[in-house]
C-alpha cells in the first residue's frame, strides 16, 4: 500500500526519524499545504506524531500492493505484518491531522487481505501520490 502508505501520513510522512529535531522541525512546519488539501501536524502531540511515525513506516514498508480506484487509491496488506488494530490506529491519527481523506478499511478474502482505500474530494490523487510516493499520472 503506497501508503506509502500510507507514507502518508500526510505532513508527518515527510519527518525522517523519530528523534527531537526531526520533531521539532515538523512542529515548525505544522501546516502543509498542496492545493486545497493541507495536514495539521499540530493536531497530534509528540508521542502521537511519534507513534504515528512509527505506524506509517511500518505500513509503507510492509504494503504488499497499491492500487488506483475510481476517487483515490488502496493499499494492500498482508494481516499478518500489520494488524486490523494498527490499521485503525493510523487511520485514527492521519484523520486528525488530515481530516480531507475518507477512510475506508476492509478485511476480504477471508481474512487474508486487508486494504485500505484513501479518497477523498477532488484532486485528493495528486495529494495521495505525493504524500504516499505512489506512481501515478
Amino acid at each position: 500500500m503506497g501508503l506509502v502508505l500510507l507514507g502518508a501520513a500526510g505532513a508527518i510522512a515527510s519527518v525522517e526519524g523519530h528523534d527531537a529535531e526531526s520533531l521539532a522541525k515538523a512542529e515548525q512546519h505544522a501546516i502543509t499545504v498542496q492545493g486545497k488539501f493541507y495536514c495539521n501536524t499540530k493536531a497530534l502531540t509528540s508521542a502521537e506524531r511519534a507513534r504515528h511515525q512509527e505506524l506509517t513506516d511500518k505500513l509503507m514498508s510492509v504494503r504488499k500492493e497499491t492500487v488506483e480506484t475510481e476517487k483515490g487509491y488502496e493499499f494492500q496488506f498482508s494481516p499478518a505484518e500489520v494488524s486490523l488494530g494498527e490499521l485503525a490506529e493510523w487511520v485514527a491519527a492521519e484523520g486528525k491531522c488530515c481530516p480531507f481523506f475518507d477512510f475506508h478499511i476492509d478485511l476480504e478474502r477471508e481474512g487474508a487481505l486487508l486494504c485500505l482505500r484513501l479518497t477523498g474530494a477532488e484532486g485528493i490523487k495528486a495529494f495521495i501520490r505525493s504524500e504516499f510516493e505512489v506512481a501515478g499520472k
